[in-house]
């Protein structure tokens, strides 16, 4: 049975919340301000399925994708673009609240740049058909698209590719492909197939040749390879490792790397934490020594290899290690006079904690979660640092997710 609802905000993942006597409960697609009819959905008392918008807010505008809705890859694509940033700075705003922080919070910097270069594309044989495209919200349906307007121009003719992969590979388990952008081609990661036969490993070359791919690889292990994939980065080129972590988009890696820059101004001796393949060291490095740590070996190989092949750098050392079993602690942290660290969502407590006890002056914390970055910049407060400036970073546009890049002095 429908009800007819009263939006009064968006809540953490974007969804449209109406504050009921009962509880929040959260219908998707909604927006601030808006009466909406809405249906339960089964199995989740707190969620409801949007029926019909009956009066509109005037920040909702019409999506740039025919896929939104079904899709979801995207939660946000029918709220105004100013809208969407003003709520993810707020996001960060609060979360620092909820711990007890107070700090001047720019407003958020559009770094969608040309769009995302690299995706996970899920493909599925099924019924005799083969279905290629993003996952449906909430669920491992996968809805098929033959485009989308949110990749970058050099991700063009990637949806083909993962058709013809997915084809070569055949049979009945899911596959996730991942397809990153690189200088000089598409790279392409295949994940689900299990061990591919030489006939597979042939009918791959020959899709590699087809649509022009630098490389395919199965779980990091090569198939086929026409180019290796590079990426510029700063003054240095990088060898992509198979499947590597980057930013999204082109002009967010920028956006951060600049940004660290700025806050770590002045600084000679550089400490670059879950550095991945150096998208800060190796720019932080044309000024300061630094040494960088990654638990991620590939990585780490590429970012040396890509500094032996660089001139004009300062003194780079890069060494694989688990910062979150083996944080850097205060004598090691001693030399540095500043410290970036850039952890996955989780965050990083435990390097938190170190640098909270040590004498460093300056640290630049990377983050793309507001809740683990507050709870990590708490840390650092009750270690004696202070919260000088803090800028969300916005690549994942139409999305909930935000940047977040942080400048700490000790007091």
């Amino acid at each position: 049975m429908s009800e007819r609802l009263v939006i009064s905000r968006i809540g953490h993942r974007g969804d449209g919340v109406a504050d009921m006597r009962t509880g929040p409960v959260f219908v998707s697609y909604t927006l601030p301000g808006e009466t909406v009819t809405a249906e339960p959905v089964t199995g989740q008392p707190d969620r409801r399925q949007l029926v019909a918008v009956e009066a509109a807010s005037p920040d909702r505008v019409t999506p740039i994708s025919p896929f939104f809705g079904t899709c979801g890859g995207c939660a946000l694509q029918h709220w105004a673009l100013p809208k969407q940033q003003d709520w993810k700075r707020q996001k960060i705003v609060d979360a620092l609240m909820a711990v007890g922080i107070e700090a001047d919070v720019t407003s958020t910097v559009d770094a969608h740049g040309e769009g995302r270069r690299r995706i996970v594309l899920h493909a599925r044989h099924q019924d005799g058909r083969l279905q290629v495209g993003f996952a449906a919200a909430r669920s491992h349906q996968i809805v098929p698209i033959d485009h989308c307007p949110i990749l970058a121009p050099a991700l063009a003719g990637a949806i083909g590719a993962a058709r013809a992969i997915a084809d070569a590979v055949g049979g009945a388990k899911p596959l996730d492909i991942q397809i990153t952008a690189s200088d000089n081609g598409l790279d392409i990661d295949v994940r689900g197939s299990g061990p591919l036969t030489r006939a597979t490993t042939t009918a791959l070359a020959k899709v590699a040749e087809t649509h022009k791919l630098a490389r395919i690889t199965r779980h990091g292990e090569m198939a086929a390879q026409r180019a290796q994939p590079t990426l510029k980065t700063g003054d240095a080129t990088v060898m992509l490792p198979a499947g590597v972590f980057l930013q999204a988009t082109a002009a967010a890696e920028k956006t951060l790397a600049d940004l660290v820059l700025d806050y770590g101004s002045g600084a000679k001796n550089v400490a670059d934490l879950f550095c991945g393949i150096g998208p800060f060291a190796l720019r932080l490095a044309s000024k300061a020594r630094v040494t960088a740590a990654d638990s991620d070996q590939a990585a780490i190989d590429a970012l040396n290899q890509a500094v032996s092949r660089t001139q004009g750098l300062k003194p780079v050392t890069a060494q694989a290690r688990d910062l979150f079993r083996r944080p850097l602690v205060p004598i090691e942290l001693k030399p540095f006079d500043a410290v970036v660290f850039d952890p996955p969502r989780q965050g990083a407590m435990a390097q938190a904690r170190e640098l909270a006890a040590s004498k460093v002056p300056t640290i630049i914390a990377v983050s793309c979660d507001a809740d683990t970055f507050a709870r990590d910049a708490r840390i650092l407060v009750d270690g004696g640092y202070r919260l000088k400036a803090v800028t969300p970073v916005d690549q994942f546009r139409y999305s909930a997710h935000v940047e977040i890049v942080a400048r700490f002095t000790k007091a």
